[in-house]
């Protein structure tokens, strides 16, 4: 399992399931010093770098965001948002094997196609997602999303890519009827071979449809049923998660969650628009685990009732996965500088380790038997 400290630039390696153990920790940005002379010399470039560092960065350069290793687990892949790039680093020697940079000024969320040799990366500035050969780095197509890309999901077998835009995220323009002012948001949704876009969901026609028209349509972490059926997803500040009938394309429920009565009503302390942003479903989809960000705690739904279980204090909590053997939720807490498991069954706290700073993105992925990490 691999966690990503955005802050730090450095992922922690642990067992993906089990006691979580520590097996080491990586540098994804060797090229530091190269990078940074790159936008000193380049005054947009230094621009962007500036304002990434005071608005999603929270007064700190977001160094790693997402990351995937390669089929053989040779390499890892990682997106990195202020230096507007994706790099692959050699496992075993922590050297760069090779940088794509993105369209724009900032890379975002990946997602890596079923059959694992293809990385789909959002560009936030260009409102383009890249879709890159795993191995080399080659582009294999791109297309054109709604503003500010964000989550991408592989759909039927890899077939489809589905990329949700969240918009303006950065500006203190947060109450509900300077909504407009966030943009274009929608879920695009491309066809892997040809990479054109075949489909684009609206969700604010389909919220106002289910009388939800206080919900913002920005579309955050988001889940599919095993069978594709069912899509959950969060939104920009609300405290719950949202229900989408893939066939009927319509929402079908809406959950709120707690609140928690120390958290701020004030929407424009909370960060990038979120309220809860971590979303992720058991193997068998029955249960959701859902990060309550700003509320700083996880909880395990029922996904036939959704009914919550336990309000698990964390600090922050910035992302949702599942361990490798299925059994828990394994949540960032950005706030404490650890990773947490929570389990699928009883929806309580079954481990924790430290790690670097400012966890995000939490993924499994693959290492060679016996693997030491670089020196």
């Amino acid at each position: 399992m691999f966690v990503g400290n955005n802050w730090e630039g450095t992922v922690d390696v642990i067992r993906p399931s089990g006691d979580y153990a520590k097996l080491g920790r990586l540098d994804v940005v060797p090229d530091r010093d190269q990078r940074m002379a790159e936008i000193a010399l380049n005054p947009v470039r230094l621009a962007f770098f500036l304002g990434i560092r005071l608005g999603p960065g929270e007064g700190h350069d977001q160094l790693v965001d997402d990351m995937y290793t390669t089929p053989d687990g040779t390499a890892l892949v990682a997106s990195r948002p202020s230096f507007a790039d994706v790099v692959s680093i050699d496992l075993a020697t922590g050297a760069i094997r090779w940088r794509f940079p993105v369209s724009g000024y900032r890379s975002d969320h990946m997602a890596v196609s079923p059959d694992g040799r293809s990385v789909a990366v959002s560009a936030s500035t260009s409102n383009t997602v890249h879709v890159l050969d795993i191995v080399t780095g080659r582009q294999l197509g791109s297309f054109t999303t709604g503003d500010k890309p964000h989550e991408n999901i592989y759909t039927d077998g890899g077939r489809y890519l589905w990329n949700s835009s969240i918009g303006e995220v950065n500006t203190s323009l947060d109450d509900p009827w300077l909504d407009f002012t966030k943009g274009d948001r929608r879920i695009t949704i491309a066809d892997t071979r040809t990479f054109q876009v075949v489909r684009t969901i609206d969700m604010r026609q389909r919220l106002d449809a289910f009388g939800r028209r206080d919900l913002s349509d920005a579309v955050r972490p988001a889940v599919l049923t095993p069978d594709e059926s069912k899509l959950y997803f969060q939104v920009s500040f609300f405290a719950g998660l949202i229900e989408y009938d893939v066939a009927s394309d319509r929402i079908t429920r809406v959950k709120p969650l707690p609140l928690n009565p120390a958290t701020s009503t004030d929407r424009t302390t909370w960060v990038n628009d979120s309220r809860h942003h971590g979303l992720s479903i058991s193997p068998d989809g029955a249960k959701l685990c859902a990060a309550g960000t700003m509320d700083d705690y996880v909880t395990v739904v029922d996904r036939a009732t959704l009914a919550e279980g336990p309000l698990v204090e964390a600090s922050k909590p910035y992302w949702a996965t599942v361990s490798a053997d299925g059994r828990d939720c394994v949540i960032s807490e950005s706030g404490a500088d650890r990773v947490s498991a929570i389990s699928f069954a009883t929806g309580r706290r079954v481990a924790s380790v430290a790690v670097g700073d400012h966890p995000q993105r939490v993924r499994v992925g693959q290492l060679p038997a016996g693997w030491r990490p670089p020196a």
